[in-house]
C-alpha cells in the first residue's frame, strides 16, 4: 500500500462509490482526508465512522463554484494543509444522441464533469504552490474507446483527460502532477466482467490504491501520465480473442458460445 502519511487530501464524491473507496484506502494509508459531497447523510456517517480527526465531511456541489472553492479553504482550516485533490465527483450526465441532444443538459454535463475539474485545480493550486501537492482527475473508459458511454459523458471525459496533460505541463513547476484514474463504465458492471481480459468486474478498490500511488512520493517523478484501471478492456474486449468468452452481441442475443460454434459448423458444411 501507498505511503500518505502526514498527506492532507480533498476527495470530491467521496460518500459513495469510488470516492468512498477513496477515502477509505487514503485513511488506511495515513492520510488526512476531507470528503465533499452532496449526499450529507452518507457523508456524516462517513466522518463519525473515522472521527473528524481523520475524516471531514463537507457539502460540496461541485458545480457550485463558491463551495468548491471553499472546500479547500476548509481542509486547510481543520487539518492545516492541503497535499492532495481527487476532482472524482460526477454522474453519467444527458444520454441524449447528438441529433436529440437538449443544449442545456449538455451545459449541466459539462459544468459537472469537465468544469469543475478545470475550476477544482484551479481553487487547490494556491494552497500547493508552497510545498507541492498531487492533483488527480477521474476519467472514463470512454474516453479512450467509443460506444461505452454517452456522446456528452464521453466527450466531458476526453477533455478531462486532455486537461490533465495541459495542466501538468503548465503547473508541474510547483511540483504538482496531474494524474487520471480510469474509471469502468456502467456497462461493464452490466457484463458481469464477461467482456474483460481480467475476467472481473472492476471495483472502486481498484482505482482507490491506483490514485493512492499517483498521490505519494513514490510517484513524484510521474506527472501528465493517462493510467487505465480497465481489467485489460482497451487491449480488446475478451471476445475478440477468446470464443469461449461469449460477447455482447451474443449475450443480447441469447445465444451461447456452444450455440454459436455449432451455427458457424453448420454454415461451413
Amino acid at each position: 500500500m501507498a505511503n500518505l502519511d502526514g498527506k492532507v487530501a480533498i476527495i470530491t464524491g467521496g460518500a459513495s462509490g469510488i470516492g468512498l473507496a477513496g477515502v477509505e484506502t487514503f485513511v488506511a494509508a495515513g492520510a488526512k482526508v476531507v470528503a465533499g459531497d452532496i449526499q450529507d447523510e452518507k457523508g456524516m456517517a462517513l466522518q463519525t465512522r473515522f472521527g473528524d480527526d481523520k475524516v471531514l465531511f463537507v457539502h460540496c456541489d461541485v458545480t457550485d463554484m463558491a463551495e468548491l472553492e471553499g472546500i479547500m479553504g476548509k481542509a486547510v482550516d481543520h487539518f492545516g494543509r492541503l497535499d492532495i485533490l481527487w476532482n472524482n465527483a460526477g454522474h453519467g450526465g444527458t444520454p441524449d444522441s447528438v441529433e436529440e441532444l437538449d443544449l442545456d443538459a449538455y451545459d449541466q454535463t459539462m459544468s459537472l464533469l469537465l468544469k469543475q475539474v478545470f475550476a477544482g485545480t484551479k481553487f487547490a493550486v494556491p494552497h500547493m504552490k508552497e510545498n507541492g501537492g498531487a492533483i488527480i482527475n477521474t476519467s472514463s473508459i470512454s474516453a479512450v474507446c467509443a460506444g461505452y458511454a454517452p456522446i456528452t459523458y464521453s466527450v466531458a471525459k476526453k477533455g478531462v483527460a486532455h486537461f490533465s496533460k495541459l495542466a501538468a505541463a503548465e503547473l508541474s513547476k510547483y511540483g504538482m502532477p496531474r494524474e487520471q484514474a480510469d474509471q469502468m463504465a456502467a456497462m461493464l458492471i452490466e457484463a458481469g466482467g464477461s467482456m474483460q481480459p481480467a475476467g472481473r468486474v472492476g471495483k472502486g478498490e481498484d482505482i482507490a490504491e491506483m490514485a493512492a500511488f499517483l498521490a505519494s512520493d513514490a510517484a513524484s517523478f510521474i506527472t501528465g501520465g493517462e493510467f487505465l484501471v480497465d481489467g485489460g478492456m482497451t487491449v480488446g474486449p475478451r471476445h475478440s480473442w477468446d470464443e469461449a468468452a461469449g460477447g455482447p452481441l451474443l449475450d443480447a442475443l441469447g445465444i451461447t458460445p456452444e450455440q454459436a460454434e455449432q451455427m458457424r459448423e453448420q454454415m461451413n458444411s
